[in-house]
């Protein structure tokens, strides 16, 4: 068997990649259980793996420009957001070496005891299933934490970026890290589930759908095996009528369009508050549109392909379903054609989206707004809840103490944001309620996900 890595620009082959047999499997599992016996017991947090992870952040930043076509190659993300992405993993890994000693510090509690306290201890070998649409970042958010609380990890990265994973493997060897403490699984999705029941496995991490979500849970569940899953989201943002709409148009289609719609928290649904209905969608009209759709190695291009033929022809048909269900398509919706053209789709907004439409539950993966048009503030907020979801939200006021009440206490998200786009930062846990998943990455919050989080008392 062999994984395929395939240039969405124009569907050429890249690369070919030999499965791992089950054998070579079993070698890596064993292989990554053995360093992290030495890696969490001969090396500090605030010494040696701070150190390593700061090696990395600098062989990220030198190698910007390579990792940068290597993402436009595999998955077509523009060079310019490549680069920015590679930036924010060095960012990521600089905090961590500097925040994870705080982080871990044993907490003291008063009680009965002559000394009592709290301990976070590595649990061991992570598994890591991640997405294609940040092939760097998506990892090293997971990575930096898991890796300075002394646990080592197993990735088993989309099929179509595992160029990108071997790059991150390399850059880890590269910046002095142990061999096996980090390692890749060139497995497809059928032998996720052998790695996830063996025993020397001892918790996963995921970021991609709910269904992926669903199954990994259910079979970790069965072996009581701890579980981080970052899943889908169908993100509200909330115009009000007081909001400074030039501002919040170009803000929300700056966020419709981030890697070509291909983000879990890029902005989905737009709920806009009647008296500013017209003039906002004019104003998102005409900044959606100033986009350019194209190669994703020309400096000029803000949207790539998508990441796969399949997925763009899933989106179209899902935009069709729309239109026959009582939707009008008011930019876009149109499969481009032009020379070299493969997964290409241009920025599309459709409107009057209603409760019952497939859109108005669904997440359209890729360059798609919904426009959903809203009475009042109380009904925006309703609309803005109506939903299995539960990833990001935002809302656009010039009323900044009403926008904070909105986005504290009444909007039902991991995330809520005012007057902005939602976004992830080291410095903030991240993460989704309900069918967007549970746990959290980032900050103090994610180091502490895959640790024990271990009383000591002393009598």
């Amino acid at each position: 068997m062999s994984i395929q890595s395939i240039n969405p620009a124009n569907g050429k082959l890249l690369k070919k990649y030999s499965e791992d047999s089950s054998s070579q499997i079993l070698n890596k599992i064993e292989n990554t259980h053995a360093a992290w016996l030495k890696w969490h017991k001969e090396t500090s947090v605030e010494t040696e793996r701070a150190i390593l992870l700061i090696n990395a952040a600098g062989i990220l930043r030198k190698r910007k420009d390579e990792l940068a076509v290597l993402m436009a190659s595999e998955m077509g993300k523009p060079l310019k957001d490549g680069r920015t992405e590679v930036e924010k993993c060095a960012a990521v890994c600089e905090y961590y070496a500097e925040n994870a000693k705080t982080f871990l510090k044993d907490e003291q509690i008063e009680t009965d005891a002559s000394k009592s306290y709290v301990s976070f201890q590595p649990l061991g070998v992570v598994l890591a299933i991640m997405p294609w649409n940040f092939p760097f970042w998506q990892l090293f958010r997971f990575l930096a934490p898991a890796l300075m609380a002394g646990n080592c990890a197993l990735l088993k990265h989309a099929s179509s970026v595992s160029g990108c994973a071997l790059a991150v493997e390399k850059i880890l060897i590269e910046a002095g890290f142990p061999k096996h403490v980090f390692q890749v699984l060139l497995i497809g999705s059928k032998s996720v589930k052998q790695v996830i029941a063996h025993p020397l496995v001892k918790a996963v991490t995921l970021t991609g759908s709910t269904e992926a979500g669903i199954q990994v849970a259910q079979q970790a569940g069965q072996l009581l095996k701890k579980t981080v899953l970052e899943l889908g989201g169908s993100d509200p943002y909330i115009i009000l009528e007081d909001a400074d709409l030039e501002s919040a148009a170009e803000i929300c289609a700056q966020s419709r369009l981030i890697n070509n719609g291909q983000s879990c928290i890029a902005a989905k649904r737009f709920i806009v508050v009647k008296k500013v209905e017209k003039e906002f969608t004019r104003l998102f009209k005409a900044k959606m549109a100033e986009k350019i759709t194209g190669d994703p190695f020309d400096p000029a291009t803000d949207l790539g392909p998508m990441s796969r033929i399949d997925l763009r022809d899933e989106l179209h048909e899902q935009v069709q379903q729309n239109i026959k269900a009582g939707a009008q398509c008011i930019l876009g919706g149109l499969i481009p054609k032009f020379n070299g053209s493969h997964a290409f789709y241009t920025p599309t907004i459709l409107t009057g989206i209603k409760k019952g439409m497939p859109a108005y539950t669904e997440e359209l993966f890729g360059p798609v707004a919904l426009l959903i048009t809203a009475k009042n503030t109380n009904e925006a907020i309703k609309i803005a809840n109506d939903t299995n979801f539960g990833l990001g939200a935002a809302v656009f006021t010039r009323d900044g103490s009403g926008g904070e009440e909105i986005a504290r206490n009444q909007l039902n998200a991991g995330s809520c944001f005012v007057n902005t786009l939602v976004k992830s930062d080291p410095r903030l846990p991240f993460g989704g309620i309900n069918q967007s998943g549970y746990g959290r990455e980032l900050g103090m919050f994610g180091i502490r996900e895959f640790v024990n989080i271990k009383t000591v008392f002393i009598k």
